[in-house]
């Protein structure tokens, strides 16, 4: 999880290559990336596969046996809020399974919106919805209703106030964002924390144009955490690992649940059943050290389904 991450200009130059070519070998799959917001990024551990791979294979005898040929299936693109455990999902099962996985992090809404499009093959998502009080499942009801889908817990989270180490402003609840001397950093319509952010603002009566920074936006919750220990801003709204891992301080204020939600077509079922069993797997679940601020207890239980077990062998 903490791999550098490089930009498509970047990557050009390590490769001596044009901007041009990278993005057509990302198109192509041979390169993955992902992208946070509009920006798209490659990991190290990604460079150094393709490094790899373009080396030139030694030369076989004509005796020697053809290996096998490489699957060819069509990459899995993931869409919808950005997650630590996500994208250590992402890592992990395109290490462990022949499955290339492009994940996108433009938020749950957008995602989700993707995903009923056909645009995407799996949604990371974190909808409250205000009327029932209920995470995603009211969502992905209304929108899905001849579609073969899955909906998958992957973790709860812990949401609240990320501030400065020692809380200097002494922010304690919503009230306080209004303070004069409060900053604030959002983050972007369609996410899924913005949702929870304007329910619990709704709740407490408090009118966001009050509120300093309030139209100041972020793509994930990292960026919007570094906001703070860069002393810009005051407080974000987000989850406790982002905290952690900047050595900030975190006042929980609601568990939400986050799952995932598969959509089947003819062509990515097999993919798909492949990395639901493994999202199933104890080797995933032995994977998981950095867990603070998650609840995985319930990691892989299968919550909503308009496909059967037995379509998918599972």
């Amino acid at each position: 999880m903490e791999d550098k991450a490089y930009t498509p200009d970047e990557v050009a130059q390590i490769f001596q290559i044009s901007k041009h070519t990278v993005y057509e070998l990302i198109k192509r799959g041979e390169l993955q990336a992902f992208k946070v917001g509009n920006k798209m990024r490659i990991e190290q551990a990604e460079l150094d596969r393709f490094k790899e791979n373009m080396k030139a294979p030694a030369k076989k005898s004509p005796t020697e046996p053809t290996p096998a040929a490489h699957n060819t299936a069509v990459p899995i693109r993931l869409s919808g809020s950005h997650d630590f455990l996500v994208e250590h999902f992402a890592k992990q099962a395109t290490s462990a399974l022949n499955v290339q996985i492009q994940p996108s992090y433009i938020g749950s809404l957008e995602g989700l919106m993707l995903l009923y499009r056909g645009q995407s093959d799996i949604a990371a998502m974190h909808l409250l919805d205000p009327t029932s009080h209920e995470y995603n499942l009211p969502f992905i009801q209304q929108l899905f209703i001849y579609e073969q889908i899955l909906v998958m817990r992957l973790a709860e989270r812990e949401q609240g106030f990320i501030v400065a180490k020692g809380n200097p402003k002494d922010i304690q609840d919503f009230s306080d964002l209004t303070r004069k001397n409060v900053q604030f950093i959002n983050r972007q319509k369609g996410a899924g924390t913005r949702f929870l952010l304007d329910s619990k603002l709704s709740a407490h009566g408090i009118n966001p144009n009050k509120i300093n920074g309030y139209d100041n936006e972020e793509w994930n919750h990292l960026s919007a955490a570094s906001y703070i220990s860069r002393g810009i801003v005051d407080v974000a709204f987000g989850i406790q690992s982002a905290a952690s891992q900047l050595g900030l301080d975190f006042i929980p204020v609601a568990r939400e649940n986050f799952d995932l939600v598969f959509r089947f077509t003819d062509e990515n079922k097999q993919s798909l059943t492949e990395l639901i069993h493994y999202l199933q797997s104890d080797s995933f679940k032995n994977s998981l050290t950095y867990l603070e601020g998650y609840d995985v207890s319930q990691l892989g239980k299968i919550i909503y389904q308009t496909t059967t077990a037995e379509e998918l062998s599972l």
